[in-house]
């Protein structure tokens, strides 16, 4: 093994921070960041950028809104972290409780996690113990769909999408999920009530996410979709997991994107908004039905999980105050807005050399190209454009904060739609 740097093709002192889906050989270094606030990321150089996607899709309300801020300083005063086992503390009740009413149906039992793949491997485990612990053996797979993300932990891993998505290399070392087709139709909804026939007696439930599959390639699909999907697993008898990551807590113009089609999932998981984009924070709600399937005399029927930092005192008053944010602000107002402003200006794209399909929906706007060669080099156009727009696959698309203003929305689409003309111009 090579001892000394030199030994090295690379020099490790400008290596340190390993970066996320970066071939660190080839991808530009990072931009340095100054500052952020509203919807700007000041860079160290002394630009300025607008934030398009929201930091991943967290920064619902803003950087550094003075709320947050607040409730995470106060927080920090008194108690900024205890374990949840054995002790309990306000900021995690009273959240719970708040997720509890604000969830449809009877989502009432939260269990606190720090990102949302792990949310995703908890519901799983969830749906995978309550048949244990109805003496049901053999439950072990799940069924999801292709163009499906869940994330990169390795059980959520599985139930992405094998072909298409960014995992196709570990498939020999993940455990073999059921893949199938959205019921988009009547013909697609008899093929999958067929699957889940045959597979009935191996899976222990379903798992999908709710109108838009967002990193497996911002696809949309119909309220109507959704509920064939609720109600092929009421009649299967499987507890349906939405993953609400992504589209939670506004971003499709309701809190949450199930409520479009009035379905009430068995498990919903959720992260990302949760706190404002301010600290690490997720949850599995488990409904009633699956919550009973665990109370027992019996010590080995209890779910055993627990994440050091779950339901850390910092990360739950940031999404306190977040959910304060979304009572006395009006931000599903603003993500109608904003919705209209793509409506009005993304179809500009229409006719550019590459295009495949604008879309939008909420506060999501997507162009879809034929491909995306040269990525770096356009997500570099971007920023000399003054946006910060991070394209992946043959996706460029917009995800602004909330609290986008209308002169800055119109800039953020404008520069969008301008760099990828240009682009496509010497490109296609």
């Amino acid at each position: 093994m090579p001892q000394n740097t030199q030994d090295y093709p690379f020099d490790p002192a400008q290596h340190h921070v390993w970066r996320p889906y970066t071939q660190m050989k080839t991808t530009p270094a990072g931009l340095p960041v100054a500052s952020a606030e509203g919807v700007r990321i000041k860079l160290e150089d002394g630009r300025e950028l607008i934030d398009g996607v929201s930091s991943w899709w967290t920064v619902c309300h803003g950087y550094r809104h003075p709320h947050i801020i607040d409730a995470v300083k106060a927080q920090l005063d008194e108690v900024p972290h205890v374990m949840l086992g054995g002790l309990t503390h306000a900021p995690a009740e009273r959240l719970a409780a708040r997720l509890a009413a604000l969830t449809p149906g009877d989502l009432n039992h939260v269990f606190f996690c720090e990102s949302g793949s792990v949310s995703v491997e908890i519901a799983m485990k969830i749906a995978m113990q309550s048949w244990i612990n109805r003496g049901v053996s053999g439950r072990t797979q799940f069924l999801a769909f292709k163009g499906g993300y869940h994330g990169d932990t390795l059980a959520t891993m599985s139930v992405c999408d094998p072909e298409e998505g960014m995992h196709a290399l570990f498939a020999g070392g993940l455990q073999r999920q059921i893949i199938a087709e959205l019921p988009v139709d009547d013909e697609a909804t008899e093929a999958l009530d067929t699957l889940m026939t045959k597979h009935g007696a191996s899976l222990a439930g379903v798992v999908t996410e709710p109108l838009v599959q967002g990193a497996g390639g911002m696809r949309f699909h119909s309220p109507e979709t959704l509920k064939r999907l609720r109600a092929l697993c009421d009649k299967h008898g499987l507890p349906l997991i939405l993953d609400e990551i992504m589209t939670g807590f506004g971003r499709l113009g309701t809190m949450f994107a199930c409520e479009k089609a009035g379905v009430v999932p068995d498990i919903m998981t959720v992260s990302k908004a949760l706190t404002g984009g301010t600290l690490p924070l997720a949850a599995a709600i488990a409904s009633s039905r699956l919550f009973n399937d665990f109370w027992s005399d019996d010590a080995g029927a209890a779910l055993m999980h627990g994440p050091t930092y779950m339901g850390n005192p910092a990360a739950c008053a940031a999404a306190n105050a977040s959910l304060d944010l979304f009572e006395t602000e009006p931000r599903l107002e603003q993500v109608a807005q904003i919705e209209d402003a793509f409506a009005r200006l993304l179809p500009h794209a229409r006719g550019v050399s590459g295009v495949v399909d604008v879309r939008w929906q909420g506060a999501i706007g997507v162009i879809e190209m034929r491909g995306l060669p040269d990525l770096d080099g356009l997500k570099a156009c971007f920023v000399d454009s003054g946006v910060w727009v991070r394209p992946f696959g043959n996706i460029i698309y917009l995800m602004p904060p909330f609290i986008i203003t209308a002169d800055d929305l119109e800039r953020l689409i404008r520069s969008t739609v301008d760099v990828t003309r240009s682009w496509a111009e010497r490109h296609f």
